[in-house]
């Protein structure tokens, strides 16, 4: 089942779905876990396969999240070098998480659905006939 297509997340399991919203749920996953800045989170993206992701795709998603009340952001000036800027989830954050997972539940079962009848596993059901389109 697919998810519904909403430019603004309302927190009631409505996702935007397609494979480019995929980096998405990744960074909301992981700053459910750290605060983080840009390139960490690159970091922690390349070490899930994530390798064309670059700090301006990543920092758009941040501002975007942001605008959306997904996530906050403040400046650290530790002494470890420049400032920079760091990423928390908020309370909508972890419920539009939440909504993720559940879409992505979703669709696994549906992949694991395709590739058990792809692999003979499991045959395709016959065509219904007779039933009117939705």
């Amino acid at each position: 089942m697919a998810a519904k297509k909403s430019d603004e997340p309302s927190g009631q399991g409505e996702v935007p779905w397609s494979p480019r919203n995929l980096l998405v749920p990744y960074l909301l996953l992981a700053l459910s876990t750290y605060r983080a800045h840009g390139y960490l989170l690159q970091q922690y993206l390349r070490g899930l396969g994530f390798f064309g992701v670059d700090t301006t795709t990543i920092y758009r998603n941040l501002r975007q999240l942001e605008k959306q009340g997904l996530v906050t952001s403040a400046w650290d000036t530790g002494e470890d070098g420049p400032a920079r800027r760091v990423y928390t989830l908020t309370d909508a954050g972890e419920v539009f998480l939440k909504s993720w997972a559940g879409a992505l539940d979703q669709y696994r079962t549906i992949l694991d659905q395709f590739f058990s009848m792809y692999s003979g596993a499991t045959p395709p059901p016959p065509p219904k006939r007779n039933e009117p389109e939705p």
